[in-house]
């Protein structure tokens, strides 16, 4: 059989070229040390990609997510800086100025003036037999107001009745004395008695007299009852009422009823301390009545007091009326306007006005997108008008809409 060398299998004593071997380990050892070294690389990009983020990119150039910060405080002031969204919210105007009238208005009541009302009291203690008015009635001096019977009234007669004998006996022995004293026939010192005597027993009718009179009795009537009718001292209305027929008064000093004349009646509105100053006597007054809102009156200020209320802080100010119609009745509620010139206020919308701890501020450009806080005073509001006595003055520029932003 025929054997192909080419194809004759290698035994164990055939070999290969002794280069072949080594550079085929060496290939293989190379490959993982390349590949460590991309790794490393990749690395150092990765970290250097984040420092220049981190540390804000190219130098020089800023951040373009970093946000200029919305409001700038120093103490109270407080800036805008350019690119703050909170300046397109901000409407800025400067303060104009108005002649204004100086007008106080205060609520007022309609009361009775003191010099024309009496109190009516009982002259004696006793029951009230009869009451000839009822409250509000309009009675004329002289008419009957009421009736009391009082046992008083018997001693009252009593006193005056022995006044007049005592005085007639004293009359009548002093005349005997100065008779005999002409002969001679009396002692010096009888006649002086008898003088004396006599002085005592007229001014004790006098007395008596007057007593009478003043219970509203004349001494000289025929008739000694025990009742007393008790008339109207003036013409005027019944405005006070306290009593019923078949009461028992024992107090002489207590006013049954009162009798006011309110043919002139007074305003009275009661001023606070602060603006005391403004009201002066003689000042024009406007009164405008709840039951006549569509009627002014106008006054003058007759009376302003002296007196400061302790407890409400306010004085007393009064302006007279007359009512001979007869329209303005005690007790009515009213407002009363006093004038007092004019004066110039600051005018500021009202949406200007920020409140912090029960004071009321406006914020003030002092210069562009720079601003202060300041406290104003409010003379009046009138609409949407606020009129400043204090605080701010006519050129002032300030934030009349967005001001609240600014405080936050």
């Amino acid at each position: 059989m025929l054997v192909d060398s080419h194809s004759k299998p290698a035994g164990p004593n055939d070999s290969f070229p002794a280069t072949a071997e080594p550079a085929g380990r060496d290939r293989v050892a190379a490959a993982p040390s390349r590949a460590k070294g991309i790794a490393a690389l990749v690395v150092v990009l990765l970290i250097g990609v984040a420092l220049y983020r981190f540390v804000g990119g190219t130098p020089g150039r800023p951040d373009a997510t970093v946000k200029p910060a919305a409001l700038i405080h120093s103490g109270d002031a407080v800036a805008v800086p350019d690119g703050s969204p909170v300046r397109g919210k901000l409407a800025i105007a400067s303060v104009v100025a108005r002649e204004v009238p100086r007008d106080l208005a205060l609520p007022a009541v309609v009361e009775v003036n003191p010099a024309r009302l009496i109190k009516v009291a009982p002259p004696l203690a006793g029951r009230v037999t009869q009451l000839k008015v009822t409250l509000g009635e309009q009675v004329k001096a002289g008419q009957p107001l009421f009736v009391i019977d009082s046992p008083d009234l018997a001693a009252a007669y009593s006193d005056y009745d022995r006044a007049k004998a005592l005085l007639a006996l004293a009359q009548k022995n002093r005349d005997r004395q100065r008779g005999l004293s002409k002969i001679g026939g009396a002692a010096e010192k009888d006649l002086q008695q008898a003088e004396t005597d006599y002085a005592t027993a007229e001014v004790e009718d006098q007395r008596a007299t007057a007593h009478l009179k003043q219970i509203g009795i004349d001494p000289e009537t025929p008739n000694k009852s025990r009742t007393v009718t008790v008339v109207a001292p003036m013409d005027g209305s019944v405005t006070d009422l306290g009593v019923a027929p078949g009461a028992y008064w024992n107090d002489s000093t207590q006013a049954l009823l009162t009798v006011s004349d309110l043919s002139s009646v007074w305003v009275t509105a009661n001023v606070p301390e602060k603006d005391i100053a403004q009201i002066v006597k003689g000042q024009p007054v406007d009164v405008r009545l709840v039951a006549y809102p569509d009627e002014i009156r106008h006054g003058n200020v007759l009376f302003v007091s002296d007196v400061l209320d302790a407890d409400t802080r306010r004085s007393k100010v009064r302006i007279a009326f007359d009512n001979s119609d007869g329209r303005l009745r005690p007790g009515m509620f009213a407002t009363a306007t006093f004038h007092a010139g004019s004066r110039t206020l600051a005018i500021a919308p009202t949406s200007a006005l920020l409140l912090k701890d029960d004071l009321t501020q406006v914020y003030v450009e002092t210069s562009p997108w720079q601003f202060e806080p300041r406290t104003v005073d409010i003379a009046f509001q009138q609409g949407e008008q606020a009129f400043i006595a204090k605080g701010i003055k006519p050129g002032d520029r300030i934030v009349v809409k967005g001001g609240v932003l600014l405080g936050d």
